[in-house]
């Protein structure tokens, strides 16, 4: 399903089911909650880089309930970064396929009928006013159910089934948020969550270890497949925007881009998804150089995608997951925001760059509208990013190519 589709059955289907389970909450008695609790789940269905952000609150709720197991419901199209990441273990982490409504519907009934089965206690809903997200957390059979509440604003409806309310906060970095939701299970202030103070630390996500047997493969399919950028340090570009275009720099950008990290003596490779292509083939057309290829859809996994930032000197990237991955290898980085902000969605450490322009209507992608801008497409906010800041940012990220200390060998 296309994300239009989506968040039209999450509107007009689900209002009314979250009325109706919400009525019934009211008259069913309640449940006493499980202390401590012994069968924890996360509601994670957005997009991958949300995993990411989300570690430090898989960290809290590992220390506080070391004896409870922690699951997660996602969808299957990110089941390999959750697995990647090993937050959880394989077994306990539960896919959802959105390919279609049948496929949806048939693997949700599958999902809760597992969630009833394992006797879940706590639910921790992370999506930013789904509706899907918290009619699974009440039909797991929790107790406790954790999530983002509106409170005293207007629209953002999804019932009152969530019942520890804690505060959605659009000047707090996400993964800061993601926090509160872990310190809510036990929270009794109101609303739940602010008893916990927040000490400023600096939150980082940890390397991803690998092998050496897995960076050598990486090195020598480069090698085998694009022998003329041997030996070159090798800088990474992402043009595409997923399923947010309006988040994607312009490509005529990422042309000039890619033509001056040519001459600054990169090797320059477009990377993403098999449906990326187009933008790589379009940059390898405008630069004309052999320097210059295309790996979009070259790796066959996002755990090979870091293996290869391992190996690159340079990461130039629109708002994605690409640059949420870019700490797992500690890889110079420049990453483009404009229609959503880095004040809540900047990469956990490493060595990062963020660059936002930020106009008056910048950022329109929010919880309040449902990451659906009125922009229309006019992305101004990242049209304004000329070439040669981005340049400059990099160049200074990255110490320029051979001060790196990156691994670039290909």
């Amino acid at each position: 399903m296309n994300i239009d589709a989506q968040r039209a059955i999450d509107r007009y289907a689900g209002v009314p089911i979250c009325a109706f389970l919400s009525l019934v909450d009211r008259l069913l008695p309640r449940r006493a909650p499980a202390t401590p609790p012994r069968n924890i789940l996360i509601v994670l269905l957005s997009e991958m880089g949300s995993l990411v952000l989300a570690q430090p609150m898989f960290a809290r709720l590992k220390e506080r309930y070391p004896g409870a197991a922690v699951h997660i419901l996602l969808l299957g199209k990110n089941r390999e970064v959750v697995d990647m990441l090993g937050v959880v273990p394989r077994e306990n982490v539960i896919a959802i396929d959105d390919g279609s409504l049948v496929a949806f519907a048939r693997d949700s009934l599958s999902a809760l009928r597992r969630l009833r089965a394992t006797g879940i206690d706590v639910v921790i809903d992370c999506e930013l006013f789904a509706r899907i997200s918290a009619i699974f957390s009440y039909l797991s059979g929790a107790a406790v159910r954790v999530g983002f509440h509106r409170h005293t604003q207007e629209g953002l409806y999804r019932g009152s089934l969530v019942n520890r309310p804690v505060m959605y906060n659009p000047y707090r970095h996400m993964s800061r948020q993601f926090l509160t939701l872990a310190n809510a299970i036990e929270s009794t202030s109101s609303p739940v969550g602010k008893d916990e103070a927040d000490d400023g630390a600096a939150l980082e996500s940890p390397m991803l270890d690998f092998t050496q047997r897995e960076l050598d493969d990486v090195a020598e399919r480069l090698r085998a497949d694009f022998p003329a950028i041997a030996g070159k340090p090798l800088a990474l570009v992402y043009a595409g925007g997923g399923v947010l275009p309006v988040r994607a720099w312009p490509l005529a950008h990422f042309q000039s881009l890619s033509t001056a990290l040519l001459r600054d003596g990169y090797a320059v490779a477009a990377i993403g998804l098999p449906a990326d292509r187009p933008e790589g083939e379009a940059i390898v057309a405008h630069c004309a150089n052999p320097l210059c290829v295309n790996l979009a859809g070259w790796t066959r996994s996002v755990r090979e995608l870091v293996a290869l930032f391992r190996h690159a000197a340079l990461l130039v990237t629109n708002d994605g997951g690409p640059a949420q991955f870019s700490p797992l290898a500690r890889i110079p980085t420049v990453a483009l925001f404009g229609p959503e902000t880095p004040a809540l969605y900047a990469p956990l450490g490493g060595r990062v760059e963020c660059m936002h322009r930020a106009l008056p209507c910048s950022p329109c992608l929010t919880a309040y509208n449902h990451r659906r801008t009125p922009c229309d497409g006019d992305n101004q906010c990242l049209k304004r990013i000329a070439p040669d800041e981005v340049l400059a940012r990099a160049r200074a990220v990255a110490d320029h190519p051979s001060a790196s200390g990156a691994d670039t060998r290909a």
